[in-house]
C-alpha cells in the first residue's frame, strides 16, 4: 500500500474534518467541533515532527559536507624551510577542520615535525614552535585550548627518507591527529 507523505496525510485529515463539519446537524455540532480540533492539533502535530525530521536532516547535511571539507584539505600542514610560520595553503586546510570542531566537541592532537638539517634539539624545538602555531590559530579561531595538545617529534619520525628538498619538504610539517 502507497503511504502519503506527511503534507498529504495533512490534508486528508483536514478534509475529512471539514467534511464531517459540512454534513453534521445541529445535535452533533460539538462532537463535530471536537473532531475538527483534533484533527487541526494532528495536523499541527505532523507539522511540528515534520519541521523536526527537516532540521535533523539539515544539520546531518551539513555536519556531512564539513566532513568532507576537512577529508579534501587533508590532515598534514606543511612548512617552509626552518620556519613556524603557516601558510596560505595550510591555513585554507585548518580553516575547514575549524569548522568541523566548531560543531562537535572532539580534542585534537598536532605532531610536529622536521627534516633530517639541524641538531636534534633544535628540531624539537622547531617541531614544537610549529606544533604551537597550528594550535595558536585555531585557538584564535575559537577552538578551546583544552581540546588541542601538541607533540614535537623533530626529524625523529620522516615519512620521506633520503637527502634532497623533495623529501625534506614532506618531512618539514604537523600533523593533525
Amino acid at each position: 500500500m502507497k503511504q502519503l507523505p506527511v503534507a498529504g496525510k495533512t490534508l486528508t485529515l483536514l478534509f475529512a474534518a471539514a467534511f464531517l463539519v459540512a454534513c453534521s446537524s445541529k445535535d452533533t455540532k460539538e462532537a463535530d467541533a471536537a473532531a475538527v480540533a483534533a484533527a487541526e492539533a494532528e495536523a499541527r502535530s505532523m507539522a511540528e515532527r515534520s519541521a523536526a525530521t527537516a532540521a535533523a536532516n539539515a544539520a546531518n547535511a551539513e555536519q556531512q559536507r564539513l566532513q568532507d571539507a576537512v577529508a579534501a584539505a587533508g590532515n598534514v600542514f606543511y612548512f617552509e624551510y626552518d620556519s613556524s610560520t603557516l601558510t596560505p595553503q595550510a591555513q585554507d586546510a585548518l580553516d575547514a577542520h575549524i569548522a568541523l570542531l566548531n560543531n562537535n566537541d572532539r580534542s585534537v592532537r598536532l605532531e610536529g615535525h622536521t627534516d633530517e638539517r639541524g641538531t636534534r634539539e633544535y628540531n624539537m624545538a622547531l617541531g614544537e614552535r610549529r606544533a604551537n602555531a597550528v594550535r595558536d590559530y585555531m585557538g584564535v579561531s575559537g577552538i578551546a585550548s583544552y581540546r588541542i595538545e601538541t607533540v614535537s617529534y623533530g626529524e625523529e619520525q620522516p615519512v620521506a627518507y633520503g637527502s634532497g628538498e623533495a623529501n625534506w619538504s614532506q618531512n618539514r610539517r604537523v600533523e593533525l591527529k
